[in-house]
Order: C-alpha cells, then structure tokens, then sequence
C-alpha cells in the first residue's frame, strides 16, 4: 500500500471531513473530547476531528496499538498526550500539524502542511492499516478477536486464553491443512493417528475436538459419524483457537474449546496473488485476488482458488483438491454490510494406513487395495455476514450458511492375524472391505443484537443472541470379509479392484439416516469500570431434538431400529479481567459445557441388531482458569499464561449393545505462549504446555488414575524467522526454523502401551525476487524422523501408524 501514499510514505490522518470544516484549536484552548478506547489509528482518526487539527506519521506506527479513553475538557496536547501513553510514540507541533514518531527513529521531520496531498490516497492507506476481530492480521500478532466474546474485543480484555494465527504465519509456514495451522500453540495437540488423514484431528487441553469443535465463522462445521470434510487453509484468513468450555456462546461442544476458522472476504482496495507449489510427488497452483468493483466502493468481491494434485506421503495415498471461493459485499451505507461467501471443496483423500508390529514388517508396507482405498468427498456452501449500525449504540449482526457434503469412504484393513506366519494361514489371515457412503445436508444461522452504552465511569456492551440449526445425514455401510487367499503382510501382494467386491457377508449392510435440531437463546455482558475492571457474565438455553434410523439387510429381510432424544440445557459463563496497566491483565474464568449423546445406531457386527438403550444424559464438563496477558508498548508482540482446570462427566462407554455414561474425566494444565514482532525483521513464536490428564473413572475400572489416550503431559513449539534486508540488486532474504516436541503417551485408556516422545524440526527459505515477486522453500519434518503417532490394538498383532515423513516443497509467488 505504500505506494499509493505520498512519496514521504506519511499519512494525514486527521484531514477527514470533520477536520476540514473544524478550526483548529490553540495549545491551550480546551475542547470536549469523548474518544472511546479502541485502536490508536481510529482514536487519532476521531481526535483530529474533535481538535480540528492535521496529523503526520508513518502509518506503520499506529498498526495494532491500542489507545486509552480520553474523556472531558481537555486541551489538544494534554489529550494527545494521554491517547499517545504507553505506545512507546511522542509528537511535535508545528503550526496547525501535529507529527507523531518513535523517538528511535531518526529520519522523521516535521511535516510541513501542504494543500497538494490527494485525501483518497489517505482514506485508503488509513483502512488498511486497521485490524478488527474477524479481518486479517498485517503480521503474526493479533490484538482483537471475536471468538471468545462475539464482540470485537481486545485479546487483552477477553477472559479467556486465544489463540490467533494469521495469513502472514501460514504462508510462512507452508501450512497445508489445518492441524499444521494450529501446530505452534500451546494446549493444542494435533497428528493424532498418524498416518490417518480422514479429517482434521485436533485435541484441545487433552479432549478431541474433531466432532464437535471445528467452526467456521462462528458456525458449526461438525463431523456426522463418518460424513465430515477437511478444511481448507488458503480459503482462511485467519484460524483462532478458543480454549476452555464454550457452550454459552456456541451450544453443543466439549470443554477443551474450539477452533474457529475466518473466511476471505472481499477488501476494500484491490490486491492479488498466484502462486504455484512444487515437490516430491506434490503439485499446485493457487489465486487470491480481489477488490472494489464501482468508484464509490459500495460494491466488492474476492475470487479464492486452488488446484492440486499430489500424493499424501505415500505413492497409494491421494491429495487431491480443487476448491473455488468467491464472495461478494454490498455496503450501501458505512453503517450496512452483507457479504455472500461460496465454496467448492472437492477432495480426493487418504484413507487410514498402518503397518503390522513385529519383526519382518516393513514400515511402508501398504495392506489396502490402492485402486480401491479413498476417502473422496464433496462439499459445497452458501451463506451470508450481515451486520447493520444504528448509530446509538445498537448493532445487529446476522450470519449463516447452508452445507451440502457427500462422502465415498473405501478401505481393506486386516480383520485379525494369529501368531505364527500369516502367509501360511490364509484362512485366518482375513482382511475386510469397508466401503461408507454418506450425505450431509446442515443449516445453521445465528442473528444477535449488541448495545454499548457509557454512564460516567461505568461502560456496558450487552449482547442477546439467538441460533438455530438442522442437519439431515444418510449413511450406507457395507462390511465384507475378502475370500480366497489372505495377503502376506511382510509381502504383500495386491488384487484388482475386484476381488474387494466379490464379497460373502460377515455382518449385514447398514442404512442409516439421522436429523439433528438445535434451538438456542444465549446472553452476555461485559461490563467495565474505570477502563480497568472488565466483568463478563453469559448464560445460554439449548433444546436438542436428535433422531436416528436404522435399517440393516440380512439375506432380504430388513430389520429396522431408531432411537430418538430430546435433551435440553443451560449453561454458564462468568470472568473477571483486571487490568493492571493498560500493558498487563489479569484474568479469571468459569464456563461450563454441554453435549447431549446422539444416537446414531451402527453394525456392531453378527446378526443382531444393537439396541444402545441405557443412559441417555449430557456430557457435561465445567472449567476454572486464571491468567495473565502482556502485551508491551512499543512491540508488536502478546504474551500470555494459564492455569486451568476441566472436569467431565457422564462420559458414555460401551458393553456390547448397551451405553452406559459412567466416565468422569479431568485435565489439569499450564500453558505459556509468547508471540513477538522484534523489529521489522524477526518473528518469534514460542508455546509451552503441561497437561495432567486423569481418568477418574472410565470404561474399566483398572482404568482409574489412568492418562487420557494421545495425550502427552509436555509439549512444547518455537519458531523464528529473521530477514536480512535486500541491498541494491539482491532482495529480501528469509530464514526461518521451528521445532515441535511431543512428549510420551500412551496409546489407549488402559495405558498398556506407552509411545515414545519425539521432536521434529521445520525450516523455510524465502527470497524476495522483486517488489512483487518471491520464491520459497519450506520443509517439514527436515530430518525426516521416524515416529508412531498411534496404534490400534484391535487386531493381531497391534497396527502401528506413523507420523508424516519429511516434505520439501518449493513455492513460486507473485503478487499485485
């Protein structure tokens, strides 16, 4: 954008209208100010129309700080001094202009006023630089976020522990899917089996929020059984991690917290990128661009697309994408916007691919059927952001989305191998064919109406907000044993697609279909005192109408089954932050969460059909968290620490047939987290977390005092990157590193196997060919290190998955 500012690169923030028709104030002269607290750009932006003076200063000086309230008669350097209070800045008058710079720098003058300056080239300069809770991030660190208060509230004054990771960081990265996105946050626990890539498996302070806990713009985007999709990152502009219970703004979830995903949306001033990646069996290209579409500016749009075609780390294991998203907004007014977003996702996948324990196995051993394994699906949405400014205080904002996914999920896996050479026990050396084929239809909408108001030292900001959704999934499963010769695991040789479809049955073919209802009415206030005392309190009502059906075939007959429940909930949210300083907050929190158990009748297996009667209670989980956040004057940076406490109840386990919500579950932590902009040339990122998971009573009761499944009680992330400065002819130059460590776990609630710890490192190089142009390198897993992330222990012997090897990808880029 800096080339479409005046030659100096200085922004004249205070010639806006009101300052033009306002005389400017002498040094002396006391004017009525009423400036809110909020980001400096914005503050300065309202006290030059109040002052009446003109403003000079590098625009990047104001990016994410943030300014305190000035109240009262005041004269415009006492409030310029108190706007410009721990921001590390300083100022100097000179006639009717103020110019404000970093003391650090020694090339700013004073700018003299000038009637020459284009006050459209401002305007736009001054949109860009400011951030908002939902739009993206100019570099890694991110000062306001939606996701814990469906505000825009500064992280800071939110209590709750937030995590936000920005374009900027995933490109740097050479983030390819989601659990590489949220890899470098502390309480965060990713890779979890391995080699499966199905969906986005994700473990949030030690519970799996695969099901439940992915969002995208505030909306649900839940897995249906086995219909569920990945989500795609170069769609995203931002991915934010909410941790602890949050129910009362988002229903039905576990108490580890979410991940909410911010869509791309149209700009308002025009921009692009393409892009094309290369490597190891590896293929993509990629466009990003967008912009205006009228003068005026009331109308914009952005196109979002990507191509691939590559291998998922194994020759058998397909990555296929192709995803399309275009969005369009209508601002007639500066208090009236409605965005459209629209995607195409289509995926061809990988299925779950593991190795037999023991000796004589080899590790890139594959057991399926490579032109019959996959997991394809096909997800299409719709949907809309409305958000209206009544000018008094009051705003409504509406936003919902309509989902259409199908699923084709192929897969020959070993049934059980006893002891001795499998290859000369072929009848016992079974493999099954399972083929899913699923629909999902979902819609979901949630509209809520936000007041502030202010009352001498006291400022209020009420929210009331209602949602509802409806999914209707189908889903048919075949479950076949393969005839004939079995397959020698230490040599594998492999049939045609055919010999999985010449079947016998072992177990009957499953239709099932289900709908899910939510209605849900929900309350927050955030109430402040003095700009220091921030009182948060929430309450929701959820009612849940759930029905599944169930025909199973057996030699012609049908046996049909369904079950249905009708549940419904309130739960709770009350925090407390203090800020100590406008630099340092303190912060408590407790919040519960709610999940009712939906049926969802499945093929157990044998000729009977499964009855899951039993108990039928929520899953209910409650938090208790204290923390602490910094973020200092003069630094792009945010460093924050918890403490926590999570408990879970009516956990639901099976014998046999029958469900039984017995399981108490609860996770003690600590989590640090360190995001840092030093200078304009390095970034750091640094995470640490320590999680005590404790079965307290579970599926056995040899469990008890037993640690959580994938759940390690250290792990811990660092990433930098530095760039040296280009000179003359040579460009910027990019060097970055990060490291991740797992600590052990164990691969099952019985504790019976314990996995190794492992670190793995990443690594990119980024050269900036010219002003538009680049070319980077990234690896993961640079020493390509050996580990298993899981094993299966429902066969014999135990199946091992491994985590994801060493890739090396380069990424030619240009933009404009």
């Amino acid at each position: 954008m800096a080339s479409r500012t005046s030659a100096s690169g200085l922004m004249l923030a205070g010639m806006v209208s009101g300052a033009l028709v306002c005389a400017p104030a002498s040094a002396h002269e006391r004017v009525a100010y009423d400036i809110a607290a909020q980001p400096l750009t914005q503050a300065l932006t309202a006290y030059a129309r109040a002052s009446g003076l003109k403003l000079a200063y590098v625009a990047e000086l104001t990016t994410s700080r943030e300014a305190p309230a000035v109240k009262g008669a005041l004269s415009p350097e006492d409030a310029l001094r108190t706007l410009l209070a721990n921001s590390g800045l300083t100022y100097r008058i000179t006639g009717g202009t103020v110019t404000i710079f970093d003391l650090r720098m020694t090339d700013v003058v004073p700018m003299q006023q000038s009637d020459s300056l284009e006050l459209d080239e401002i305007n736009v300069e001054g949109a860009a630089v400011d951030e908002t809770a939902t739009g993206p991030l100019r570099g890694y660190v991110a000062r306001r976020s939606a996701s814990a208060t469906k505000t825009d509230t500064p992280i800071l004054d939110t209590p709750a522990s937030v995590s936000v990771v920005g374009e900027k960081e995933m490109e740097r990265r050479g983030v390819k899917s989601l659990d590489s996105a949220v890899g470098y946050i502390s309480g965060v626990n990713t890779n979890l089996y391995g080699a499966d890539k199905r969906y986005d498996f994700i473990a949030i302070r030690g519970f799996v929020e695969t099901g439940m806990g992915i969002y995208r713009d505030g909306l649900q985007n839940r897995t249906n059984n086995f219909t569920g999709s990945r989500i795609e990152p170069y769609g995203m502009q931002r991915v934010e991690v909410f941790k602890g219970a949050t129910s009362v703004l988002y229903g039905l979830n576990a108490p580890g917290g979410l991940v909410n995903l911010i869509t791309k949306r149209p700009t308002e001033h025009p921009f692009g990128e393409v892009y094309s990646t290369g490597g190891n069996d590896h293929l993509e290209a990629g466009v990003d661009f967008g912009g205006p579409i009228d003068a005026n500016g009331e109308w914009s749009y952005r196109l979002t697309a990507k191509a691939q075609d590559s291998k998922d780390g194994h020759e058998w294991a397909k990555d296929d994408r192709l995803f399309v998203a275009p969005a369009l907004t209508w601002k007639p007014t500066d208090a009236t916007s409605i965005t459209v977003l629209a995607d195409y996702n289509k995926r061809k996948g990988a299925n779950r691919y593991g190795v037999l324990a023991g000796k004589g196995y080899r590790k890139t051993a594959f057991l399926g059927e490579d032109q019959f394994d996959r997991n394809d699906t096909t997800e299409k949405n719709i949907g809309y952001i409305f958000d209206h400014d009544f000018e008094n205080g009051l705003k409504f904002h509406s936003n919902a989305r309509y989902t259409d996914l199908d699923l084709t999920n192929k897969n020959v896996y070993f049934d059980s191998v006893f002891d001795g050479d499998p290859a000369l026990k072929t009848d016992e050396t079974r493999r099954v064919s399972m083929e899913v084929d699923g629909d999902l239809k979902r819609f979901v909408i949630d509209n809520h109406i936000q007041y502030d108001f202010k009352f001498d030292r006291i400022a209020s900001r009420t929210l009331v907000g209602v949602d509802y959704s409806y999914t209707k999934a189908n889903e048919r499963d075949f479950r076949q044993y393969i005839p004939g010769v079995g397959l020698d695991p230490r040599n594998p040789v492999h049939c045609s697609p055919n010999c999985a479809g010449s079947i016998y049955l072992s177990s009957p073919p499953y239709v099932g279909r289900g709908t899910e209802r939510t209605a849900s009415v929900y309350a927050q206030e955030e109430l402040t005192l003095d700009d220091r005392w921030i009182l948060t309190l929430g309450g929701r009502y959820d009612d849940v109408k759930a029905r599944s059906s169930a025909v199973f075939e057996i030699f012609g007959l049908q046996l049909p089954d369904s079950q249905e429940i009708k549940e419904e909930a309130f739960t709770t949210r009350a925090g407390l932050t203090w800020k100590i300083t406008p630099e340092v907050s303190l912060y408590g929190n407790y919040s519960e969460s709610f999940a009712p158990v939906t049926p969802v009748p499945t093929p157990f297996g044998g000729f009977g059909m499964p009855s899951l009667s039993g108990d039928n209670k929520p899953v209910e989980g409650v938090l208790h968290e204290a923390g602490v956040k910094y973020q200092p004057a003069g630094v792009n940076a945010m460093f924050t620490a918890a403490v926590f406490e999570i408990k879970q109840k009516n956990v639901p386990y099976y014998v046999g047939q029958q469900r039984y919500q017995i399981g108490e579950l609860e996770t003690r932590g600590v989590e640090l987290e360190a995001k840092a902009e030093i200078k304009e040339n390095l970034n750091v990122i640094l995470a640490y977390s320590y999680l005590d998971s404790d079965i307290i009573r579970g599926e056995l009761e040899s469990q008890k005092g037993n640690r959580f499944q994938f759940i390690p009680k250290h792990s811990a992330s660092a990433w930098v990157d530095y760039t040296f400065k280009g000179r003359g002819s040579f460009g910027d130059l990019t060097l970055g590193a990060g490291a991740r460590f797992v600590g052990s776990r164990f691969a099952d609630n019985n504790n019976s196997i314990k996995l190794a710890s492992y670190t793995v490192f990443d690594a990119v190089l980024n050269y900036k060919i010219t002003q538009n142009a680049s070319f980077a390198i990234n690896a993961t897993n640079l020493f390509d290190k050996d580990y298993v992330s899981y094993v299966e222990t429902f066969s014999s012997p135990d199946t091992l998955f491994y985590g994801d090897r060493r890739t090396v990808r380069a990424t030619l880029k240009y933009t404009w």
